[in-house]
């Protein structure tokens, strides 16, 4: 038999947010899974790579291979 029960975990028990039918000392199967989002969402890579606020060429989308793996002429 399966029920779904809400519960809050004081820090050491579980306690039942309603009175749950069951004999005393009756062996139970708990599963546990958190009723909330998380808090801290997660930015994806575009949004962490403006936060950056780069500065660079203008032209960086085009010529990136050249930029990557150019030697330095001008040394």
């Amino acid at each position: 038999m399966g029920k779904t029960i809400y519960a809050t975990f004081d820090g050491h028990v579980l306690c039942p947010d309603d009175a749950i039918e069951l004999e005393p000392n009756t062996r139970v199967k708990i599963t546990i899974e958190t009723d909330e989002e998380p808090k801290i969402k997660r930015k994806s890579f575009l949004q962490t790579a403006r936060s950056l606020k780069l500065e660079g060429p203008a032209d960086w989308s085009d010529r990136l291979e050249d930029y990557l793996y150019e030697d330095d002429k001008r040394k």
